[in-house]
């Protein structure tokens, strides 16, 4: 990170850079980049990740104009039940959800330390 152009004081940025080296050495953070990274070399799993998005999508289309078909219900069924019968994507599911558990703790430790509710003042999440 470039240092020059922050409007951040030295010592706020150490204390930021310490906190996200923390969370990253966290074990559910850990997990979850690990999980992350076998998800993201499993091109099978790729591609049926892929395909039920775009099944889920052609559903709601379908729905919102009135146009689904059994057929397509069963479609969406089916990829649905592949993808929680894949590991790689169940153990990502689950390392995700660990580590989402996970960060209100953080957001929790921090506003008692501060004083304030923190995570009041981050705003909502957009991912």
């Amino acid at each position: 990170m470039d240092k020059s152009n922050s409007i951040l004081s030295p010592e706020l940025m150490e204390a930021t850079e310490s906190l996200a080296a923390t969370l990253l050495s966290a074990e559910p953070i850990m997990v979850y980049n690990r999980a992350k990274a076998c998800l993201d070399s499993d091109p099978q799993a790729c591609n049926l990740l892929e395909r039920l998005t775009a099944a889920q999508r052609d559903m709601r289309l379908h729905q919102g104009n009135g146009s689904a078909t059994q057929t397509d219900i069963e479609n969406l069924r089916s990829l649905q039940r592949e993808v929680q019968s894949n590991q790689v994507i169940m153990d990502y599911a689950k390392a995700q959800q660990a580590a989402i558990a996970f960060l209100p703790q953080i957001n929790q430790e921090i506003s008692e330390l501060i004083g304030v509710d923190f995570a009041s003042l981050a705003g909502p999440a957009s991912c």
